[in-house]
């Protein structure tokens, strides 16, 4: 089955020569994108949908979100719009409702906000685990996760919970809960950051999760400078999120490792830190994602298009720079190669903007302008 997509008004592929074309059709066979050329040259296919001048670019790729959770924090947000501080123990809060629920209710939630995502253009998302803090939630939040995506990650040190030390809890997440959970995820996380996990702590949790087969990710410079990216250089970590607080070092070993530096833009919105500098990044040579970090807390957005917006606003970056952190950057976070891009051979994840230009994602901040998305070839 072949579907040709003709009348693009601008096309994003990401190809090296022409990243940005206009005038452009491409062919999907089957799942795939088998060509991308001239809208004068489209080959035949047998069915044809017609852009009439929009712009189509990658789907969206978020490399970081927390969709597995139940109940509500707006109290805290609204504190902290009012000037209380963000302290990392807030997530307990969401711990305590989340293990009151059922794997009913946790897949029920978590499958309404990946159709808020899928709706505004994310086809491929990464879920962690982390509001369970047990043994027996952690591995039914990343049951439920498995559901919804490949892309799954343990994170059973987010936080410590009040019924453990640090050590006893760190025991627990390298040993029983680990066990447990390994076969559920593809990933291993953790939060190192005071009032979290230190230096020591995180690379236990890390080095355990590698022994066992997943890949290292980690939270890291989120509210503070901190050893977090330096541990994700020493360890090759897909990315190390956050990177709010960057010393040079912290910003020459990101470019010399390749560790994806993940940009969170809802997070400061939310918190009103300062917004990571994605400019200095960028021009040290470091590879950059943006995603959602859709969570609770901190950033209960679902919305890729807003936290572009964001980064074109507040981070420094163009709005093609932007798009390909969300689109291309997420990718390499999490270590993709098929998604994230429209070149031949990428599986067709697209999608169809109401706008004639990927400009508009920044320009018309809050408008929803996703008009159609495809995943694998076919409508999402």
């Amino acid at each position: 089955m072949s579907t040709a997509i003709t009348g693009i008004g601008e096309l994003v592929s990401w190809d090296p020569e022409r990243p940005v074309r206009s005038d452009a059709a491409l062919v999907i066979e089957d799942d795939v994108v088998a060509w991308v050329g001239d809208a004068s040259q489209v080959p035949a296919a047998d069915e044809v949908i017609d852009a009439a001048g929009a712009a189509v670019i990658p789907g969206f790729v978020d490399s970081h979100t927390h969709l597995v959770f139940a109940g509500d924090r707006s109290a805290e947000f609204a504190a902290r719009m009012a000037g209380e501080p963000y302290v990392a123990g807030g997530i307990r809060t969401t711990v305590a409702a989340t293990r009151a629920a059922g794997a009913a209710e946790l897949t029920r939630l978590a499958s309404a906000r990946m159709a808020e995502l899928r709706g505004q253009g994310t086809t491929t998302a990464e879920i962690k685990s982390g509001y369970g803090l047990d043994v027996a939630t952690e591995e039914l939040l990343l049951q439920v996760a498995g559901t919804l995506t490949e892309e799954t990650t343990y994170l059973g040190a987010h936080v410590v919970p009040p019924e453990l030390s640090a050590s006893e809890y760190v025991e627990l997440v390298t040993g029983e809960m680990l066990t447990r959970c390994a076969p559920h995820a593809k990933w291993v996380d953790v939060f190192c950051e005071t009032g979290a996990f230190d230096a020591d702590q995180a690379r236990a949790v890390l080095t355990a999760g590698m022994a066992a087969g997943l890949s290292p990710r980690i939270h890291a410079n989120q509210l503070g400078y901190g050893p977090g990216v330096q541990l994700a250089c020493e360890l090759g970590a897909a990315a190390a999120d956050h990177c709010t607080y960057l010393s040079d070092a912290d910003v020459a070993a990101l470019a010399e490792t390749g560790v994806v530096a993940g940009l969170l833009p809802g997070v400061e919105f939310s918190t009103r830190h300062p917004y990571p500098d994605a400019r200095r990044l960028l021009d040290a040579g470091v590879r950059i994602s943006i995603a959602t970090d859709c969570n609770p807390g901190t950033s209960y957005t679902s919305s890729m298009p807003f936290c572009i917006a964001l980064a074109v606003r507040d981070m420094g970056l163009t709005p093609t720079e932007a798009l390909r952190a969300a689109t291309e950057g997420g990718a390499v976070s999490l270590r993709r190669t098929d998604v994230g891009h429209l070149r031949p051979g990428a599986r067709a994840d697209l999608v169809i903007l109401d706008a004639p230009s990927h400009v508009h994602l920044s320009y018309r901040p809050g408008v929803p302008l996703v008009r159609q998305v495809l995943i694998g070839g076919r409508v999402g």
